[in-house]
């Protein structure tokens, strides 16, 4: 069959689609697509932007897989991925099931849990500093009030990253919000047939919500863990990009911008960042490859 020729309206619309979409075309290719294909060719280079560099083949991988730092920061970056997410999840969740109560004012909590999350970094880093004080934080003075010790949280390298991760859980609102949408999104009658069956609400909760609720956990989960793997503001700010005590909260891009904006090793950050992209795909492929076991879709047979 022949294909009809497009009328000249039609070749009119078309360039003008193409005109309103260059800006956005010649964005991705300039600001996007060009620094990462670069970043490939600078890995295996001692480019440092002052100077051209020249061509070193695999010797920045093969400097950093004998960094100690490298495999510090890589510790450091999945010990709080591992810890994080899914706290963060349950955490989520559980906010998420209590403010979907129908009960008086359920907008303003809501709004009061989310508003966290509008913080600036830089503000929330101040707040927990004052905080977790070890001198006179409010922390470790409720602590002293029921009887116990507090640690010296951030000043400590066993408790630094529990530190960062408790602060990082000031910002679950905007997955509260998610997971509000998916509970949101759950028909009633799945409830209503299970309250004529005589379920009681952990039944319920365990047959109904929770499956139903697993597709926008697995996005959170995702999302979660690609986020948890870039963290960078809270630790930098509140180490001033020392990564201290110890290099306890040097974390992984905090090492990779180190390297490539204070050491001005831009190839040997270009090879870390790909280390994290490959990093970053494995993760994500596994967890995608999970979801076959444990998320349920709705009118999925």
């Amino acid at each position: 069959m022949v294909k009809p020729k497009k009328t000249r309206f039609e070749r009119k619309m078309a360039l003008y689609g193409v005109i309103f979409t260059l800006p956005w075309i010649l964005g991705l290719l300039l600001f996007h697509a060009y620094p990462l294909i670069m970043s490939i060719y600078y890995s295996f280079t001692s480019y440092s932007i002052l100077d051209p560099g020249e061509w070193v083949g695999l010797e920045n991988y093969q400097t950093l897989f004998q960094d100690h730092v490298f495999w510090v920061s890589i510790y450091n970056t999945l010990y709080f991925t591992v810890f994080f997410v899914p706290i963060s999840i349950v955490f989520g969740v559980g906010l998420a099931l209590i403010l979907n109560l129908k009960i008086r004012g359920q907008g303003f909590y809501r709004t009061m849990f989310f508003m966290p999350s509008l913080v600036p970094p830089i503000a929330t880093t101040i707040i927990w500093l004052w905080l977790l004080n070890p001198q006179f934080g409010l922390v470790n003075h409720w602590l002293e009030q029921i009887g116990l010790q507090g640690p010296a949280w951030l000043g400590s390298e066993y408790w630094s990253k529990p530190s960062v991760i408790l602060m990082s859980l000031w910002g679950v609102g905007q997955s509260i919000v998610i997971y509000l949408a998916g509970l949101q999104d759950i028909p009633q009658d799945y409830y209503d047939a299970a309250d004529v069956d005589g379920a009681n609400i952990i039944q319920r909760l365990k047959h109904i919500t929770l499956p139903l609720l697993t597709p926008v956990i697995f996005f959170n989960l995702i999302m979660g863990t690609i986020g948890a793997l870039q963290n960078f503001v809270l630790p930098y700010t509140l180490t001033n990009g020392q990564g201290t005590p110890a290099n306890s909260m040097m974390f992984y891009v905090m090492y990779l911008y180190t390297n490539g904006f204070g050491y001005l090793k831009m190839g040997y950050a270009s090879a870390m960042a790909w280390i994290l992209f490959l990093i970053v795909v494995i993760l994500t492929a596994l967890i995608f490859i999970s979801q076959k076991r444990w998320v349920y879709y709705q009118g999925k047979d």
